[in-house]
């Protein structure tokens, strides 16, 4: 009877105890497809599943410290650590997503939300007018994945083994890829030194003052002409880059897919969490990223001015490595694991996500609302991402890594910061 009852609720409506039962069951069932975790087992790997969920607890500190106008370095220090746990289920959210949607929306997929903090982040910046704060945090975060990570996990694989070994073709692409956006952003500096030449040529010696101004990255320090010439340039290399970032998807999705096979996802990876449980996951924790985010850049300047901590040094070194977390402990447990490939995908993979797709959109976003971002960075910058790139370049070229290789990323990375802490 129990089995009929199961099977065709409606002919036990008369008692009405069948409905109750079933109903729940079969509504359940209607929001999971066969076989797929339930949403209470989804929900409960989301939420219990890491130990960095433990730092959630700062989420409603971040919310309390900026509605009742605490201190800014409590307000900002709340933010900071609340973004944490949020960039790790952003990750495993998104990770749970591509077990079940296949190689191709998985590559789109990890391409809109595998930056996502940064994506956030930058657009809560870039409305607040804090374009200096965008910057920063953007190249901040390429010279994290490139350096301190990278680092980080060649010096861990090193200590497991005498030399790590990884696809040399497949690692060159994607370091040539990087070097080619690092050169789209020399261009921006060049012109707008050049065309700052001119006019100090023309106007005597206060606009040379003005111009060494880090600040000024919108070209407002150049006439209109010049400053419309350097929109031109900056709008049309982001919709040239996101083009190329296309064809990169194209090319490591698609045409040598051969190259990255191993690099995308373990194979055999169950799911954990049902499509639309991770889905609605998904979507809660950007909203609550987004609102975080905005507390965090609220906080940055008044932090930065009441405890004298250089702007530059919050948005290049401290910026990415909230929003990095998760990559960062991934990828250094990849090299102990002896899968310095996919270690190199996370780490490269996300700075080209980085200056190929998060920092042209934005740019696109700013053109849209009306904020005059730029590709410009300072000499001293742009300078820094080129020898950055370059040193990355020469170490994945030879398809081996060891903890020597390591330590010489770790080190220039280290030598940057200081800079910045003293800038």
């Amino acid at each position: 009877m129990s089995l009929i009852t199961d099977q065709t609720p409606l002919l036990t409506s008369g008692n009405g105890h069948g409905d109750a039962r079933s109903l729940p069951r079969r509504f359940v069932n209607i929001l999971k497809a066969e076989g797929e975790p339930s949403w209470l087992a989804s929900y409960k790997f989301f939420i219990f599943g890491s130990w960095w969920n433990i730092l959630l607890l700062f989420v409603p500190l971040s919310y309390l410290s900026h509605t009742l106008k605490w201190d800014a370095a409590l307000r900002f220090c709340f933010s900071f650590m609340a973004i944490m746990p949020l960039a790790a289920l952003l990750g495993t959210a998104t990770d749970q997503l591509s077990v079940k949607l296949g190689q191709t929306l998985s590559g789109l997929l990890n391409a809109s939300f595998g930056n996502a903090v940064e994506i956030i982040v930058g657009i809560a910046a870039l409305l607040q007018g804090q374009l200096r704060i965008v910057q920063t945090s953007m190249l901040g975060s390429i010279l994290s994945n490139l350096l301190l990570v990278l680092g980080c996990s060649f010096f861990a694989g090193g200590l497991k083994s005498t030399e790590n070994i990884f696809q040399a073709t497949a690692a060159q692409a994607s370091s040539s890829l990087m070097t080619l956006a690092c050169i789209t952003l020399v261009i921006p500096a060049a012109y707008h030194s050049a065309k700052v030449h001119d006019l100090c040529e023309h106007n005597a010696t206060s606009n040379a003052t003005f111009s060494l101004n880090n600040t000024v990255i919108d070209g407002s320090d150049l006439d209109e002409g010049d400053e419309n010439g350097l929109l031109f340039i900056s709008r049309g290399t982001a919709l040239l880059l996101l083009f190329v970032y296309v064809g990169y998807l194209i090319f490591q999705l698609k045409t040598h897919h051969v190259l990255f096979d191993g690099e995308l996802q373990e194979e055999g990876e169950e799911p954990m969490m049902s499509v639309p449980a991770a889905g609605s996951a998904l979507l809660l924790v950007t909203v609550v990223t987004s609102f975080c985010a905005d507390y965090l850049v609220a906080s940055i300047e008044e932090t930065a001015d009441t405890y004298h901590i250089p702007t530059a040094f919050i948005g290049v070194i401290l910026l990415p490595i909230v929003a990095n977390a998760a990559e960062h402990v991934t990828s250094v447990w990849m090299a102990l694991k002896n899968k310095m490939a996919l270690s190199i995908e996370i780490c490269v993979g996300s700075s080209i996500q980085i200056s190929t797709f998060v920092i042209p959109l934005l740019v696109i976003i700013g053109w849209i609302t009306n904020h005059n971002l730029t590709l410009y960075f300072s000499n001293f910058e742009t300078i820094v991402l080129f020898v950055s790139v370059l040193l990355v370049q020469f170490l994945v070229q030879d398809g081996k890594s060891n903890y020597m290789e390591g330590i010489m990323l770790l080190t220039l990375y280290l030598v940057i910061a200081m800079a910045f802490w003293a800038s």
